[in-house]
């Protein structure tokens, strides 16, 4: 059993920054893959980011790509999520999640935080 709390939500202009981290407690967190997702109020949840086990692997969905870095650190037991050039679209609640075995869609994940919430001003 894998328990996660997210931190680092808040307010910010577009055009800023934000670093989200992801703490995970119990055991073999450096086994899981892990993964960021987000939801807008009325819309579903969708996939934001991945990475596997090791930090090898990683995975973006296009609306992030070349602003938003996953990483991990398996010391730590945390992943992070720096969010670079943030739009309002960005605007949501953001969610980290674990799973066992390789990268996956979003109903494979087994383990959720409870989000934090991000909100870009325009």
């Amino acid at each position: 059993q894998v328990q996660l709390v997210e931190s680092g939500g808040g307010l910010v202009q577009a055009g800023g920054s934000l670093r989200l981290s992801c703490v995970a407690s119990g055991r073999y967190f450096s086994t899981y893959a892990m993964g960021w997702f987000r939801q807008a109020p009325g819309k579903e949840r969708e996939y934001v980011a991945a990475i596997t086990w090791s930090g090898a692997t990683t995975y973006y969905a296009d609306s992030v790509k070349g602003r938003f870095t996953i990483s991990r650190d398996n010391a730590k037991s945390t992943m992070y999520l720096q969010m670079n050039s943030l739009k309002s679209a960005d605007t949501a609640v953001y969610y980290c999640a674990a799973k066992t075995g390789p990268l996956g869609p979003i109903d494979e994940y087994d383990y959720w935080g409870q989000g934090t919430q991000v909100t870009v001003s325009s």
